[in-house]
């Protein structure tokens, strides 16, 4: 099944709403830090509703420690750098979508890690800066999943 990402994330609103969309999949979802919040966090917690014991979520403590958790499978980034829009590529069941943090995206040594080919953007009009974590997540995770078929849901 699927794996996201999120890479040193900042605001609990959007960890709480990826918190219960991964519950809703049966993703896996995997924490970078460091984090800049408690899990007791209200607003994590209001977020992410009483789905919490759903989800099957890892924390890591920074990114050496995610990669070699997950040594082997393909992680793709999200970046307003991609190269690729994120409905052109081929998912495969074991991918890894990697988001970056809410202020910063993706360092630019994560970027390099993954390589031009591995980086995806959404598509948005010119000039503009991003999208919200947790709509980018959703966006992204559900085109990967469609094209898997549904796999494991349903």
């Amino acid at each position: 099944m699927l794996h996201i990402a999120l890479f040193e994330p900042k605001i609990p609103q959007n960890t709480g709403n990826i918190i219960r969309l991964t519950a809703n999949t049966g993703f896996s979802l995997h924490l970078i830090g460091p984090i800049d919040f408690k899990f007791d966090d209200k607003n994590l917690k209001r977020a992410g509703l009483d789905y919490h014991d759903l989800a099957n979520i890892t924390v890591h403590d920074g990114y050496e420690t995610f990669l070699k958790a997950l040594d082997g499978r393909r992680i793709l980034g999200l970046s307003t750098k991609g190269t690729k829009y994120y409905h052109e590529i081929e998912y495969k069941p074991d991918d890894v979508l990697l988001f970056g943090s809410e202020t910063s995206g993706l360092t630019p040594s994560v970027r390099n890690s993954l390589g031009a080919d591995n980086l995806l953007r959404i598509p948005m009009r010119p000039n503009n800066r991003s999208m919200n974590l947790a709509n980018t997540v959703a966006l992204t995770s559900f085109e990967a999943w469609r094209q898997l078929g549904f796999s494991g849901g349903l």
